[in-house]
Parts: C-alpha cells; sequence; structure tokens
C-alpha cells in the first residue's frame, strides 16, 4: 500500500507540474515555459528573439534570472562565483530523473572525478582514433549506399558514436539501437520526467545499465585492460568513491554518444535545409567539414541550455544576483547573440569565428569530450559529402521530444 501511496503522490506532483508548465505556457504565453512545451521542441529560436527583445537579462515567473546575452552566458559559466549545485547543497535528483555525476557537482569533488578521466580525452589519444572513426564511418556509409535510401539518424548518426565510445570504454558486442534508445530516454530527462510510462521506461534503462556496468566492473578487476573502465576501477577508492564509479561511467557512456548523435543530425539537417551550403561543403570536404561542425554548434547545438547556482552575490552589470538564485543560460539563444555574431540567423560555413560558442558550454564544466564529438562529426561530415554529393530529403525529419537536447531522432534521406 505504502509504495501504490508513492506513485500516485509522484503522479500527483508530475502532473501537476507539467499543468502549471503548460498553463504559463500555452496560456500566460511565458517565454521559459513555452521553451518547454512543443514550442520550444519545434523552433527555440524564434522564443529567444521574443526574449531578446525584452533585454539580454530577465527575471523568471519563479523569481531567478534568464539570459540571452552570449556575454552574460559566458561571464556566468566562467565565473567561480556560480556552481551547478547551490552553496552547501548535496547533489539532489528528483524521483526518477538520472544521476548526472560530476555535471552535477562543484569544486573539489568536480575536480578530483574530472582529472579522473580527463587523460582518456587527450589530444594523443584522439589522433589514435582517427582512422578507427573513418573505418567506421566508411563501414556505415557502405551499407547506406546499398539502401540508396536511409535514415541518417539510426544508419550512421547514432552507431558512429555509440561504436567508438563503447569501445573506449571497454564496453563489449555494444548494441547501437538498444544503447541509442537510452541516450533518448535519458537526454529527454533533463527536460523532467514527462509521464509515468516515461519514467517507468528510464527506471527500466537504468536498471539495464547497471547489470551491463557490475559485470563490466566485475570483469575489468579480474581481468584488467587498457580502457577507461580498467583505469576507472583501478582509481576506486582513491580519486573515485565507490559510490561515485556507476554514475561516472553512465554520464561518460550517454554524453559520449548523445552529443555527437545530435550535432551530425543537426548538421545535415541544416545542409539539406541550404544547398548552397552543401555544395559549398561537397566541393570542398577536407577544408569545410570542420567548418560544417563549428557552425552547427553555433546555429543550432544539441544543448540548448543549462543553468548555474549564485555560489555567493554577483552582479551582472547592473543586475544584482543573490545567493542561490538560479540564472538559466539559454546557450541556443546565445549562439545567435547580434552583438557578438553578424547575421546570426544565417547558417554560413564561411563566417569568420572570431567568439567562441557556448555549445560546449564554458568554464571548468567545458564538455571533457568535445574533442572527440568534434573529430567523429567532422570525420562523417567530410565523407559524407565526398560519398554522397547528390544526397537529398526522402521526408520529413522527426524531431525529438525533448527541448533542453535538441537534435532529429528520425532523418530520411535518398542518394
Amino acid at each position: 500500500m505504502s509504495q501504490l501511496r508513492q506513485v500516485l503522490s509522484f503522479a500527483t506532483w508530475l502532473y501537476r507540474q507539467r499543468l502549471t508548465i503548460a498553463h504559463h505556457g500555452y496560456l500566460r504565453r511565458d517565454p521559459l515555459a513555452l521553451l518547454q512545451l512543443r514550442p520550444g521542441r519545434d523552433d527555440p529560436y524564434a522564443i529567444y528573439e521574443q526574449i531578446r527583445r525584452a533585454g539580454p537579462i530577465q527575471r523568471t515567473r519563479l523569481g531567478n534570472w534568464m539570459t540571452v546575452s552570449h556575454r552574460f552566458c559566458s561571464t556566468v559559466l566562467r565565473d567561480r562565483r556560480f556552481g551547478v549545485q547551490p552553496a552547501d547543497a548535496a547533489a539532489t535528483r528528483s524521483s526518477g530523473e538520472p544521476d548526472l555525476s560530476l555535471l552535477q557537482m562543484n569544486p573539489p569533488d568536480h575536480t578530483r572525478l574530472r582529472r579522473a578521466i580527463q587523460p582518456a580525452f587527450s589530444p594523443k589519444l584522439m589522433a589514435e582514433y582517427r582512422p578507427r572513426i573513418e573505418r567506421t564511418v566508411a563501414g556505415l556509409l557502405d551499407r547506406a549506399e546499398a539502401a540508396g535510401r536511409f535514415d541518417l539518424v539510426s544508419a550512421l548518426a547514432a552507431p558512429l558514436p555509440i561504436a567508438v565510445i563503447t569501445e573506449l570504454l571497454g564496453i563489449p558486442d555494444a548494441d547501437a539501437d538498444r544503447f541509442a534508445r537510452y541516450g533518448r530516454l535519458i537526454g529527454g530527462a533533463l527536460d523532467g520526467i514527462r509521464s509515468l510510462s516515461h519514467a517507468a521506461r528510464l527506471r527500466a534503462a537504468d536498471a539495464e545499465l547497471d547489470v551491463l556496468f557490475e559485470r563490466l566492473f566485475a570483469l575489468r578487476r579480474r581481468e584488467p585492460t587498457g580502457d577507461l573502465v580498467s583505469q576507472l576501477v583501478a582509481a576506486e577508492g582513491d580519486q573515485i568513491k565507490p559510490s561515485e564509479l556507476r554514475a561516472l561511467c553512465g554520464l561518460l557512456l550517454i554524453a559520449g554518444f548523445e552529443t555527437t548523435v545530435n550535432l551530425i543530425g543537426n548538421a545535415v539537417n541544416a545542409l539539406l535545409d541550404h544547398p548552397e551550403q552543401w555544395a559549398a561543403l561537397c566541393a570542398d570536404p577536407a577544408g569545410l567539414a570542420p567548418k560544417a561542425v563549428e557552425e552547427t554548434l553555433r546555429y543550432d547545438p544539441p544543448v540548448q541550455r543549462t543553468g548555474r547556482f549564485a555560489l555567493q552575490e554577483a552582479a551582472l552589470d547592473d543586475i544584482q544576483i543573490h545567493k542561490g538564485q538560479l540564472v538559466i543560460t539559454l546557450l541556443g539563444a546565445a549562439n545567435r547573440d547580434p552583438e557578438v555574431y553578424p547575421r546570426p540567423d544565417r547558417f554560413d560555413l564561411h563566417r569568420e569565428q572570431t567568439v567562441e560558442h557556448l555549445a560546449f558550454s564554458s568554464g571548468i564544466h567545458y564538455c571533457v569530450g568535445a574533442p572527440l564529438a568534434r573529430l567523429e562529426a567532422t570525420i562523417a561530415l567530410r565523407l559524407l559529402a565526398e560519398r554522397m554529393p547528390r544526397l537529398r530529403r526522402a521526408g520529413r525529419a522527426r524531431r525529438r521530444n525533448a527541448t533542453t537536447i535538441r537534435g532529429p531522432v528520425h532523418l530520411p534521406v535518398r542518394i
């Protein structure tokens, strides 16, 4: 009976939350609420411009702050007066939400865990992965080419980074479809749990990953190899607390492919929306593929927003941020700030990137896997343009049911 009461209590809380967001979004036209609803999934950039017209930083209905300014976002993300948790607060999760490990930690715990994983993403190791990535992309494109018509996401964007990160971690016999499903479930949960069925699917996926990692940890304790899990298991008890190991590996797995899946999907989607840019890439794949990656990260980044709590009193120009207040940094909006980027709504592979975009965040929480994501996406776009210059849409793209993470779940194309 107590379990039933817990379920009923959670359901009541959940649907009250969803109704509140819908009320403030659809009836009161609150822009932050709209960003969490279908309008924010379909076109967040129109909502960002609505916010921008009212000023670079504004109060939210809950009394916190949100900013569309590149300057303010960059400042908040870099400034040690802000953290991912309130001062003196332990990392907490709402019922059913994923444990994001070091992404939910302030220093010194964040520093300790990041130091343990940083060597796995060094420039030297990334260079060693290049031939492996090129072979993987070539094999995926061979199969897609034979089909003639295929889903860009399931044929290329998802299996590529899943193959790479599972090899880096040392996960044997990885099932790309299964891991892609985990990624969609966990990535979608960053917006909050949408329904009881979503919570149940998320819990089931988490349980499956628990079994996978416990078996892998036991194997690597007996038979260590050169993979990252072996290194992390060896550091257990010293750099990594036993209670932290599972969440850290889960984060590395999901974040290690989920950003890249959506980066590749958003890139191809934007290129097919702009045929002249696709033609330019096909004319110079080696020269423009890196630029296509950076312009996609600016124009339509996989991660649209994040937030930081004020750990002490802080000011952004004449705006006073009080200790404990949250500042929501709208990364997708900052990357189209007209004060920083000329013609920000134009997708242009020849754009001169004079100011760094914030697609991978900034400061101490800058994405540790950014070099790997860039490498995978660059190779994928280069080989795609070399081998399939006549690539076209074969139907409408369907976006994932999420707003913090943005990308297509299906992108049908043909040669």
